[in-house]
Protein backbone atom coordinates (compact mmCIF):
# COMPACT_ATOMS: atom_id res chain seq x y z
CA UNK A 1 0.00 0.00 0.00
CA UNK A 2 1.63 3.41 -1.16
CA UNK A 3 1.22 6.83 1.06
CA UNK A 4 -2.23 8.55 0.94
CA UNK A 5 -1.06 12.10 1.82
CA UNK A 6 1.69 14.13 1.08
CA UNK A 7 3.26 16.57 4.01
CA UNK A 8 6.10 18.98 4.18
CA UNK A 9 8.51 16.48 5.67
CA UNK A 10 7.89 14.60 2.28
CA UNK A 11 9.37 17.74 -0.09
CA UNK A 12 13.06 17.68 -1.13
CA UNK A 13 14.98 20.94 -0.68
CA UNK A 14 15.46 21.88 -4.51
CA UNK A 15 19.21 21.04 -4.74
CA UNK A 16 18.67 17.39 -3.86
CA UNK A 17 15.60 17.23 -5.93
CA UNK A 18 17.89 18.14 -8.50
CA UNK A 19 20.37 15.07 -7.92
CA UNK A 20 17.41 12.99 -8.07
CA UNK A 21 14.75 14.10 -11.03
CA UNK A 22 15.89 12.50 -13.55
CA UNK A 23 15.80 8.93 -11.81
CA UNK A 24 12.37 9.54 -10.80
CA UNK A 25 11.16 11.17 -13.90
CA UNK A 26 12.76 7.89 -16.03
CA UNK A 27 10.74 5.82 -13.18
CA UNK A 28 7.32 7.92 -13.11
CA UNK A 29 7.18 7.36 -17.13
CA UNK A 30 7.78 3.58 -16.56
CA UNK A 31 5.08 3.40 -14.00
CA UNK A 32 2.90 5.53 -15.98
CA UNK A 33 2.76 3.67 -19.21
CA UNK A 34 0.63 0.98 -17.01
CA UNK A 35 -1.52 3.81 -15.75
CA UNK A 36 -2.77 5.46 -19.13
CA UNK A 37 -5.38 4.69 -21.28
CA UNK A 38 -6.98 5.74 -24.45
CA UNK A 39 -10.43 6.04 -24.48
CA UNK A 40 -11.70 6.42 -27.81
CA UNK A 41 -10.31 8.75 -30.42
CA UNK A 42 -9.80 11.98 -28.07
CA UNK A 43 -9.39 10.70 -24.47
CA UNK A 44 -6.76 9.80 -22.58
CA UNK A 45 -7.31 8.62 -18.66
CA UNK A 46 -4.11 8.43 -16.26
CA UNK A 47 -4.86 7.15 -12.89
CA UNK A 48 -3.07 8.84 -10.33
CA UNK A 49 -0.75 7.95 -7.80
CA UNK A 50 0.69 8.93 -4.51
CA UNK A 51 4.48 9.04 -6.55
CA UNK A 52 3.07 10.89 -9.32
CA UNK A 53 1.36 13.42 -7.19
CA UNK A 54 4.97 13.38 -5.35
CA UNK A 55 6.36 14.05 -8.70
CA UNK A 56 3.73 17.04 -9.56
CA UNK A 57 4.12 18.81 -5.96
CA UNK A 58 7.81 19.15 -7.12
CA UNK A 59 8.05 20.03 -10.36
CA UNK A 60 5.52 23.00 -9.63
CA UNK A 61 7.74 24.21 -6.94
CA UNK A 62 10.74 23.60 -9.24
CA UNK A 63 8.68 25.83 -11.59
CA UNK A 64 7.29 28.59 -9.97
CA UNK A 65 10.86 28.75 -6.97
CA UNK A 66 7.72 29.95 -4.69
CA UNK A 67 9.97 28.12 -1.71
CA UNK A 68 8.24 26.97 1.41
CA UNK A 69 6.07 29.50 0.95
CA UNK A 70 4.63 27.80 -2.23
CA UNK A 71 3.98 24.16 -0.37
CA UNK A 72 0.85 23.83 1.81
CA UNK A 73 -0.73 25.46 -1.59
CA UNK A 74 0.73 22.93 -3.74
CA UNK A 75 -0.08 19.94 -0.86
CA UNK A 76 -3.73 21.33 -0.97
CA UNK A 77 -3.82 21.37 -4.69
CA UNK A 78 -2.79 17.94 -5.13
CA UNK A 79 -3.49 15.45 -2.53
CA UNK A 80 -6.69 15.42 -3.25
CA UNK A 81 -5.78 13.28 -6.41
CA UNK A 82 -3.76 10.76 -4.17
CA UNK A 83 -6.00 7.53 -3.75
CA UNK A 84 -7.46 6.49 -0.43
CA UNK A 85 -7.47 3.23 -0.46
CA UNK A 86 -10.98 2.60 -1.76
CA UNK A 87 -10.61 4.81 -4.59
CA UNK A 88 -8.99 5.14 -8.04
CA UNK A 89 -8.32 8.41 -9.01
CA UNK A 90 -7.55 10.20 -12.92
CA UNK A 91 -7.18 12.73 -14.61
CA UNK A 92 -8.69 12.46 -18.02
CA UNK A 93 -7.51 14.75 -21.29
CA UNK A 94 -9.41 15.24 -24.06
CA UNK A 95 -6.50 15.86 -26.40
CA UNK A 96 -6.69 17.36 -30.24
CA UNK A 97 -4.14 19.28 -31.39
CA UNK A 98 -6.34 21.35 -33.93
CA UNK A 99 -7.50 24.09 -32.57
CA UNK A 100 -10.77 24.73 -34.25
CA UNK A 101 -11.54 21.04 -33.68
CA UNK A 102 -10.84 20.69 -30.26
CA UNK A 103 -13.49 23.99 -30.03
CA UNK A 104 -15.94 22.14 -31.83
CA UNK A 105 -15.36 19.19 -29.90
CA UNK A 106 -15.27 20.38 -26.35
CA UNK A 107 -18.65 22.80 -27.29
CA UNK A 108 -20.72 19.24 -27.59
CA UNK A 109 -18.97 17.70 -24.58
CA UNK A 110 -20.79 19.60 -21.83
CA UNK A 111 -21.20 17.39 -18.67
CA UNK A 112 -18.67 14.28 -19.70
CA UNK A 113 -17.40 14.70 -16.22
CA UNK A 114 -20.51 12.91 -15.01
CA UNK A 115 -20.25 10.02 -17.49
CA UNK A 116 -17.52 7.86 -16.62
CA UNK A 117 -17.62 5.09 -15.00
CA UNK A 118 -15.71 1.86 -14.52
CA UNK A 119 -17.28 -1.48 -14.92
CA UNK A 120 -16.24 -4.45 -13.25
CA UNK A 121 -18.10 -7.96 -12.65
CA UNK A 122 -21.46 -6.25 -14.34
CA UNK A 123 -21.33 -3.38 -12.13
CA UNK A 124 -20.57 0.36 -12.48
CA UNK A 125 -18.59 2.71 -10.52
CA UNK A 126 -19.90 6.00 -11.37
CA UNK A 127 -16.85 8.39 -11.21
CA UNK A 128 -17.41 11.83 -8.79
CA UNK A 129 -15.62 14.61 -10.54
CA UNK A 130 -13.59 16.66 -8.34
CA UNK A 131 -15.05 19.45 -6.64
CA UNK A 132 -12.72 22.43 -6.83
CA UNK A 133 -14.36 23.78 -9.44
CA UNK A 134 -17.00 23.54 -12.64
CA UNK A 135 -15.52 21.42 -15.57
CA UNK A 136 -18.33 22.40 -17.80
CA UNK A 137 -18.82 26.14 -18.24
CA UNK A 138 -22.20 28.28 -18.68
CA UNK A 139 -22.16 27.77 -22.41
CA UNK A 140 -22.41 23.81 -22.22
CA UNK A 141 -18.64 23.70 -23.46
CA UNK A 142 -16.33 21.19 -21.49
CA UNK A 143 -13.15 21.90 -20.47
CA UNK A 144 -9.97 19.65 -21.69
CA UNK A 145 -8.80 18.58 -18.13
CA UNK A 146 -10.96 16.69 -15.61
CA UNK A 147 -10.12 15.00 -12.58
CA UNK A 148 -12.83 11.97 -11.44
CA UNK A 149 -12.40 9.94 -8.43
CA UNK A 150 -14.16 6.29 -8.63
CA UNK A 151 -15.24 5.19 -5.03
CA UNK A 152 -15.25 1.62 -4.65
CA UNK A 153 -16.96 -0.64 -2.32
CA UNK A 154 -15.00 -3.52 -0.27
CA UNK A 155 -17.07 -6.07 -3.07
CA UNK A 156 -16.05 -3.93 -6.07
CA UNK A 157 -12.47 -3.95 -4.66
CA UNK A 158 -12.63 -7.71 -4.72
CA UNK A 159 -13.97 -7.89 -8.22
CA UNK A 160 -11.30 -5.53 -9.42
CA UNK A 161 -8.39 -7.47 -7.85
CA UNK A 162 -9.89 -10.88 -9.37
CA UNK A 163 -7.76 -11.36 -12.95
CA UNK A 164 -10.47 -12.60 -14.35
CA UNK A 165 -12.63 -9.78 -13.96
CA UNK A 166 -11.74 -7.91 -16.87
CA UNK A 167 -12.33 -4.31 -16.25
CA UNK A 168 -13.41 -1.67 -18.65
CA UNK A 169 -13.60 2.28 -18.61
CA UNK A 170 -16.81 3.53 -19.95
CA UNK A 171 -17.90 6.74 -21.22
CA UNK A 172 -21.73 7.23 -21.62
CA UNK A 173 -21.80 10.55 -23.13
CA UNK A 174 -24.44 11.34 -25.81
CA UNK A 175 -21.53 12.99 -28.36
CA UNK A 176 -18.70 10.36 -27.06
CA UNK A 177 -19.87 7.00 -26.20
CA UNK A 178 -16.62 4.97 -25.87
CA UNK A 179 -15.37 1.75 -23.36
CA UNK A 180 -11.64 0.57 -23.31
CA UNK A 181 -10.65 -2.55 -21.41
CA UNK A 182 -8.38 -2.29 -18.74
CA UNK A 183 -5.58 -4.74 -19.50
CA UNK A 184 -4.47 -6.85 -16.91
CA UNK A 185 -1.26 -5.16 -16.19
CA UNK A 186 -2.98 -2.16 -15.99
CA UNK A 187 -5.45 -3.94 -13.67
CA UNK A 188 -2.35 -5.55 -11.84
CA UNK A 189 -0.61 -2.01 -11.12
CA UNK A 190 -4.11 0.30 -10.23
CA UNK A 191 -5.18 -2.35 -7.57
CA UNK A 192 -2.66 -1.63 -5.61
CA UNK A 193 -4.04 1.31 -5.05
CA UNK A 194 -6.43 -0.24 -2.80
CA UNK A 195 -6.11 -1.07 0.87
Amino acid sequence: MSPRVLTAADIMPMAAYEAVRADRRRALIEAKRHRRLAVGPHMTVLFESYDSMWMQVHEMLRVEKGGDAQIPGELEAYNSLIPQGGELVATVLIEIDDERLRRAVLADLGGIEHSMSIAVAGERVAGIPEADLERTDETGKASSVHFIHFPFTPAQVAAFRDRASRPVFVVDHPHYGHMAMIDATMQAALAADFD
